[in-house]
């Protein structure tokens, strides 16, 4: 079906997705192997449960300064071109005629912010179903007037999500202040947006998963709110901690680290055990006698192979690796109800 982007249709699907128990999953993609890796993810977990028309999100950021995704899409580094390759490669993918023709995909702009993105924020926002308009940068109260204007001003044309406090990077030296109760609260009444990104602990762009996520005062937000809390930073918590975000209000998880940074490893993995294929004799000959391959690697083959040369292998490799991981986290939060119910 073609994508979910009527700011009605896509309030209906959280409200919907309330209903179910379900918490709603957002993948954020920067290259077409991604993409598909989700949408076949989905659709496979969709045969597998029974939802025939499971909801889905893909994300994309544009100029955030920690991960411009939309710049990184394309080698032209421009962030109009990838943003412009990105939207129209979901149109191709979800045609009547093609394999995930029957999912809800809703299409998500993350971390969008005033300054950098203003030539996107003025632009027209009806071809996507949500925004994340991210002023969590600014002094609190200066973010909320900035995100209730914005609001007032588009939320007829898209779902807005606003950031009440600043998710920061593993890698970096700041550390914020988990958001509290009372803060939720009057940033959600003062701003009016349908959604809100809490600080509950976790942090973007983990190394691994060394964090705690604090459902104790997700679920105090959530008794403020509702079940409007967006969560940030999945990747940097274990699995166990985030497979009961519904009864903490949670209504959508944004994932992207985890996508390539476990995939990597099984990319070179991969690579390692055909080196030969991969890289030819003379160049495993080389790095072996220089210490940075053991001699088994000479035995990885009888010489280059046009299989793995080729972009097309490397991307297969991470492509499966991510389809794995998307389908682990939509077992955890689309669990196995049909349409009529449990």
């Amino acid at each position: 079906m073609p994508l979910v982007l009527e700011p009605a249709a896509v309030r209906a699907l959280y409200d919907e997705a309330v209903d179910r128990r379900w918490v709603l999953p957002c993948f954020c993609s920067e290259n077409l192997a991604t993409t598909e890796a989700i949408l076949a993810a989905a659709a496979d977990h969709a045969r597998e449960t029974g939802i025939r028309d499971l909801p889905v999100t893909v994300a994309m950021t544009v100029n955030y300064d920690h991960r411009p995704q939309a710049r990184l899409y394309t080698q032209t580094r421009r962030w109009q071109t990838g943003l412009g390759l990105f939207r129209r490669s979901l149109d191709v993918l979800l045609d009547p005629d093609g394999p995930f023709a029957d999912l809800r995909v809703m299409v998500h702009l993350d971390h969008v912010q005033p300054g950098p993105d203003d030539e996107l924020l003025s632009s027209d926002l009806s071809g996507y179903s949500s925004i994340l308009y991210d002023a969590s940068t600014r002094p609190f109260d200066e973010n909320v007037r900035m995100t209730a204007d914005f609001v007032e001003k588009r939320r007829h044309e898209i779902v807005v999500e606003g950031a009440c406090d600043e998710i920061v990077d593993a890698d970096g030296q700041e550390r914020n202040d988990i958001t509290s109760p009372d803060r939720a609260a009057r940033f959600m009444a003062r701003t009016g947006a349908d959604l809100m990104v809490a600080n509950l602990g976790t942090e973007h762009r983990a190394s691994s998963t060394t964090l705690t996520y604090h459902g104790d005062m997700a679920r105090n937000i959530r008794d403020r709110v509702g079940h409007r809390i967006v969560l940030h930073g999945t990747s940097s918590v274990p699995a166990s901690q985030v497979a009961r975000l519904w009864e903490d209000g949670v209504a959508k998880v944004n994932v992207w680290t985890i996508l390539e940074r476990d995939a990597s490893p099984v990319l070179f993995d991969d690579m390692v055990r055909n080196a030969v294929r991969v890289a030819g004799v003379g160049k495993v000959r080389e790095l072996s006698e220089s210490g940075w391959l053991g001699p088994r690697a000479l035995d990885t083959g009888s010489a280059g192979a046009l299989t793995h040369f080729t972009t097309a292998y490397r991307q297969e490799a991470v492509y499966r690796s991510m389809k794995e991981t998307v389908r682990g986290f939509l077992a955890l939060w689309l669990p196995g109800i049909s349409r009529n119910g449990p």
